[in-house]
């Protein structure tokens, strides 16, 4: 699992590539602190549109994440297709924080507000 951090607008982007399973939760953990940490961020999306293999211990980092967020920072998620939003969405995660099929989705709905 690789990620990498980009910033867009008032948005940090945190791109998100490879299986996320129980040894690599720990390192998107470690990213997304890493992005929250100092000063949050307007807005946080996590992009697991590269993202082949979600397990658990995966969805359990987003889930702390947008706990670690709170209010300072809103989160999105953009997931696609049957590696991730499935999963998400049968777990009722994409009730929790906001999921859009694309980034460039994500960004036009954070940037409307």
């Amino acid at each position: 699992m690789t990620t990498s951090v980009s910033v867009h607008d008032e948005a940090t982007v945190l791109t998100v590539a490879g299986e996320v399973d129980l040894a690599t939760a720990p390192a998107l953990e470690n990213a997304i602190e890493a992005t929250l940490g100092g000063k949050p961020p307007a807005a946080l999306i996590i992009d697991l549109s590269q993202v082949s293999f979600l397990a658990s211990a995966g969805m359990a980092a987003l889930v702390a994440a947008h706990q670690r967020a709170g209010s300072a920072t809103r989160i999105a998620v953009v997931a696609d297709g049957p590696a991730t939003s499935r999963q998400l969405k049968m777990t009722n995660l994409d009730q929790v924080f906001a999921l859009y099929p694309t980034l460039e989705e994500a960004l036009t709905a954070l940037r409307q507000g």
